[in-house]
């Protein structure tokens, strides 16, 4: 399981961009986070196009079926979308990882046992 954000695990930070420029200044060692992939279609074609890890949410089925043809690298999404995406994901070997965000460390566990990817803690974010 991915655990991104908890004070135990060395993490990538994942760093809210909004254009170009914002992943042009983003640190090497972070992961651009675009929000919602039908508004960020064009930035997210520039990270893969770059080869730029990059992750981004997700409300749909559809939208993750495109993240992923997009090379995303982390879909995040809620729990309820994920236990829908995660079988679908597996099912066509999808190499984005799928991550429920979070903000409690009693929410793994749970997350854990609906065999979702990974989750991700509020505090990763920037």
């Amino acid at each position: 399981m991915i655990i991104i954000g908890h004070p135990w695990i060395e993490s990538s930070r994942f760093c809210k961009v909004f254009s170009e420029e914002d992943i042009k200044k983003s640190q090497v060692d972070d992961v651009v986070l675009l929000e919602p992939l039908v508004e960020a279609i064009d930035l997210a074609k520039y990270c893969q196009s770059n080869d730029i890890p990059y992750a981004v949410t997700v409300n749909t089925l559809n939208e993750a079926i495109f993240a992923n043809a997009l090379d995303a690298n982390f879909m995040i999404c809620e729990e309820d979308e994920a236990c829908v995406i995660q079988p679908i994901a597996q099912e066509y070997l999808f190499d984005t990882r799928i991550l429920v965000l979070i903000h409690d460390e009693k929410d793994i566990a749970k997350i854990a046992r609906s065999g979702i990817d990974g989750v991700i803690f509020a505090e990763a974010i920037c």
